[in-house]
């Protein structure tokens, strides 16, 4: 049995990897907690009354609360096989990239103190969500797609702010490698590439932005940068399978970096008329407002390194994926 300790239970990853971590049968458990940041108590609906799932509405950067989370899992422990700590707590959304404070906090410190409280209680594992930001202006090339250790070369402050979100989330990748190097937990980080998911509380990323947008406005006005931009999209059942994947390979778990997409690459204009499209709008209105710096034009990840040490590859296509999304949406009053 393994005891698994999830920050941002709530959000986009934390939901589902509970949805996937209780399956029927199991005989794990789940300790999340969240202060609903970004998210709702909606997103686990299905498992609220589940007893193999305590929730908290607590916040990572609350000392105290913090301190009572260490104090129930040290309690536990004892019971199970394993105790997993997996960091989804982040501030996220791309208009808080560009306000060094809104990040730092919860990206940096907060992900830190929950790295030592994981070390202290004598967790086995602990799984870092961090972001395909950190390749910030390098983030594609042709040979299939920007690789882990390849050299990185980011904004500077003269260019953008936007890169103390990325240099934030690199810096909890150091934190990790140090844990592991020194013997103190397994571990690792993974960059997650534009992650989407058909339940997502505010819809700020692009996919529900567009569906929304289209839906209450009847058109959908996007930065000017999509006019060229080309993103791949990789659906949160994915990502949160390959967090798992990852935690249950110990030999995976080296304290490096793991890249986590999908090799779809589409253009915003096509995402956003394929979107319609599949609403039943023909000659969808689009229209283009505001300027994004430091937004690469590409971001194509190659998955490589994942794949050949878990075995792990994506399940849900585009297709499917829009499908969900659409419908989920639609059906919201």
């Amino acid at each position: 049995m393994k005891l698994y300790v999830i920050s941002g239970v709530t959000g986009m990853t934390g939901n589902e990897l509970v949805r996937q971590i209780l399956v029927d049968g199991s005989k794990d458990k789940v300790i999340g907690f969240d202060n609903f940041y970004a998210s709702s108590i909606e997103t686990v609906s299905d498992h609220i009354d589940d007893e193999r799932f305590i929730f908290f509405e607590y916040d990572l950067n609350n000392k105290q609360q913090m301190a009572e989370i260490e104090k129930i899992v040290k309690a536990q422990k004892s019971q199970y096989d394993e105790v997993i700590y997996i960091n989804c707590a982040a501030v996220v959304h791309t208009e808080h990239f560009y306000h060094v404070y809104e990040t730092f906090e919860t990206n940096v410190e907060g992900m830190n103190a929950f790295l030592q409280q994981a070390i202290r209680v004598g967790a086995h594992k602990f799984i870092n969500c961090s972001t395909s930001e950190v390749y910030s202006m390098n983030s594609w090339n042709e040979d299939g797609g920007v690789k882990e250790n390849d050299y990185l070369t980011m904004a500077v402050a003269e260019h953008s702010q936007r890169t103390s979100y990325a240099t934030g989330k690199l810096l909890t990748e150091f934190f990790i490698k140090d844990a592991v190097d020194t013997g103190k937990i397994l571990g690792c980080s993974i960059r997650f590439a534009n992650v989407y998911s058909r339940n997502e509380r505010f819809p700020k990323h692009i996919i529900p932005f567009i569906i929304n947008s289209f839906k209450n406005e009847g058109k959908v006005v996007l930065l000017e940068n999509s006019r060229k931009n080309r993103r791949t999209f990789l659906n949160n059942y994915d990502s949160c399978s390959a967090v798992l994947a990852l935690a249950g390979t110990n030999s995976a778990l080296d304290g490096t970096v793991y890249n986590v997409a999908t090799d779809e690459e589409i253009s915003i204009i096509d995402l956003a008329r394929l979107c319609a499209k599949k609403m039943g709008i023909e000659n969808p209105k689009i229209e283009f407002s505001g300027y994004r710096e430091s937004d690469p034009e590409r971001r194509l990840l190659s998955t490589r390194k994942i794949r050949e040490r878990t075995g792990w590859k994506p399940q849900v296509d585009l297709e499917k994926g829009l499908n969900e999304c659409i419908e989920n949406y639609l059906a919201e009053n």
